[in-house]
């Protein structure tokens, strides 16, 4: 039977034949969940194509590019109880999709359940997965070890805990986005685990800018500093950014962020202290800088 507790997600853009290819993976689930595709204003034809193609799934075409803010229309237009997102390089293992949503069934208050993830046609494990099985956060009465983040192509959401906090912020637009949303779940009471018997591959699109990613990188990680932790916190991680930063991209971003205070300043709210001290007990389980 159909999995009707579950849609999936996938964000797209000016990907088309990698769509294709994560679109057909995903309708050959043995789950049978529909598929919500995200375009993020593709200009190589992909939402038509694909609506021409799979007329079983629903495309969304996004008038611009909204970055990972993308998702928020697809979970929106969603009509089940979990959303398992994936971008068109990332697809989810057979089974692991039905998996899922049994265990968020029997965990009502967490919302968000991150898979392993394997990588490239050799399979490796993505080194991320080492570090969310070793989460040093209290993990008792969770179905695997407790996470203050996500991978936002690899995580399946309780679709009413996304929307309460507002799903991705726009101003992100990608790098780091997942980090801001972890952080407004944890603030709303929300807890959210890594489950390594869920399974996703990632196969990565050379079809990336990562000088330009880097740079977004460090400057969502600034403004989720500033906006949600202590400023004491926050100067802190401020420092431990810029020194672990290239001088040059550094200064970009540095800069970037500073232009986007007032921004920051009308939209500041420090998490409680209870999710202050998780952020605290990861800093201090990474060890010195």
């Amino acid at each position: 039977m159909a999995e009707t507790r579950v849609t999936v997600v996938m964000l797209t853009h000016n990907r088309r034949a990698e769509a294709v290819r994560t679109v057909e993976r995903l309708l050959a689930l043995p789950e049978r969940a529909p598929v919500i595709v995200v375009d993020n204003a593709s200009a190589d034809g992909t939402a038509e194509h694909l609506r021409r193609r799979y007329p079983a799934i629903r495309v969304i075409a996004q008038p611009r590019n909204r970055g990972a803010a993308g998702r928020n229309a697809g979970v929106e237009l969603a009509d089940t109880r979990y959303v398992a997102f994936c971008d068109d390089d990332t697809w989810w293992e057979p089974g692991s999709i039905t998996r899922a949503a049994e265990t968020l069934d029997r965990y009502p208050r967490v919302a968000s359940l991150t898979a392993r993830v394997l990588v490239g046609e050799s399979g490796m494990e993505d080194p991320t997965c080492a570090l969310m099985a070793a989460s040093p956060l209290p993990s008792r009465d969770l179905p695997g070890p407790a996470l203050l983040g996500l991978l936002a192509g690899a995580t399946i959401f309780r679709r009413d805990a996304f929307l309460q906090v507002g799903g991705y912020q726009p101003r992100y637009f990608l790098g780091g986005e997942e980090a801001l949303l972890a952080l407004d779940l944890a603030a709303a009471g929300w807890s959210m685990a890594y489950l390594p018997s869920l399974c996703v591959h990632h196969h990565p699109s050379s079809r990336r800018d990562a000088a330009g990613r880097r740079r977004l990188l460090l400057r969502n990680a600034l403004w989720t500093a500033w906006l949600r932790r202590p400023w004491g916190a926050a100067w802190r991680q401020t420092l431990r950014l810029y020194r672990a930063a290239p001088g040059g991209l550094a200064w970009r971003a540095v800069a970037e962020a500073a232009a986007g205070l007032p921004w920051v300043l009308a939209n500041r709210r420090v998490v409680p202290p209870r999710v202050e001290a998780l952020c605290r007990l990861l800093e201090e389980s990474a060890g010195p800088d």
